[in-house]
């Protein structure tokens, strides 16, 4: 299968993942948040306080709302992630306006505090898909990525900081309390920790020490095999005075279980070390984000 076909084939992967956390992320609203009159943050939460308040379709805010919001993502994240982003946008939008009259169930328990907590975290797993092919629902995720690109600051900590305001409007709705509020901050709450677990989460790393006679098997693997940098360290056994070798490996969380199962087969009696990282940078992992784009100078 050549080049040409294999990435088309991605991209269709991609499209067809986007159109089902787009999915994911309109059941959220149309099956739980609005049949329980509470919201959550976002563009989308204001537009449900519009709905609320004037009976405008959200289907219809949401899409006018984010014209604007697109072109900043057009300007500052490229071409790829406006289109990927129109897609979702469109998709969004008429979901928002479809499934609620497909006569679908919609989840209403009477523990009311549950109701916003089922609906983040469902709501959460539609937007992280989304965010992990390059695309947005919109409004306050073109400005989350826009932040994440430039500054070391977490999508989630984005979402919390600018959904304060929009939970607070709802108090300007006849009829709805403080509890609603309150129960909007819970999903906002819920929805930022969610957002951050599955995207930061999956992405942290370790670092892995090896202590192990065949050093030189377990570091070949490491480095071809899974093209993961491998350091070795020079050491020295107290007890026994003689000279070893040290394994400095790291790797994404998600990658650890492929390292120490190939230690355990190489080495059954290998020592080994684990160690959670919080941050790495360099090649293979995160870019170094300072907010500012430094100049080269020209040779």
């Amino acid at each position: 299968m050549d080049k040409v076909t294999l990435r088309a084939l991605r991209i269709f992967r991609d499209y067809v993942l986007i159109t089902f956390g787009c999915l994911v992320y309109c059941l959220a609203w149309t099956q739980i948040f609005v049949p329980n009159g509470i919201i959550s943050g976002g563009i989308t939460g204001l537009c449900t306080v519009i709905q609320y308040g004037t009976g405008f379709n959200m289907a219809y805010s949401y899409a006018i709302a984010n014209v604007l919001l697109l072109v900043m993502g057009f300007l500052v994240l490229g071409k790829s992630f406006g289109f990927r982003t129109i897609y979702a946008l469109i998709v969004i939008s008429i979901m928002l306006d479809v499934l609620p009259l497909m006569g679908l169930p919609t989840l209403e328990l009477k523990e009311g505090v549950l109701n916003p907590m089922i609906a983040a975290m469902v709501e959460a797993i539609g937007i992280s898909i989304l965010l992990d092919k390059g695309s947005s629902s919109g409004g306050t995720d073109i400005i989350a990525l826009i932040m994440n690109k430039y500054w070391p600051i977490t999508p989630g900590t984005v979402y919390m900081v600018l959904d304060i305001l929009i939970i607070a409007s709802l108090l300007l709705v006849p009829g709805k309390t403080v509890d609603d509020m309150v129960y909007g901050y819970i999903a906002v709450i819920v929805f930022s920790l969610g957002l951050d677990y599955i995207l930061i989460g999956r992405k942290s790393s370790v670092q892995i020490m090896v202590f192990s006679e065949k050093y030189a098997e377990i570091a070949d693997y490491i480095n071809k095999a899974m093209d993961r940098g491998v350091t070795a360290l020079n050491a020295v056994g107290w007890y026994s005075q003689s000279e070893k070798k040290v394994l400095l490996i790291l790797v994404r969380r998600s990658e650890m279980s492929l390292v120490t199962n190939k230690i355990k087969r190489v080495d059954p009696k290998a020592f080994v070390a684990v160690t959670p990282v919080k941050d790495v940078y360099g090649e293979g992992f995160e870019e170094i984000k300072t907010g500012i784009k430094i100049k080269k100078s020209a040779e």
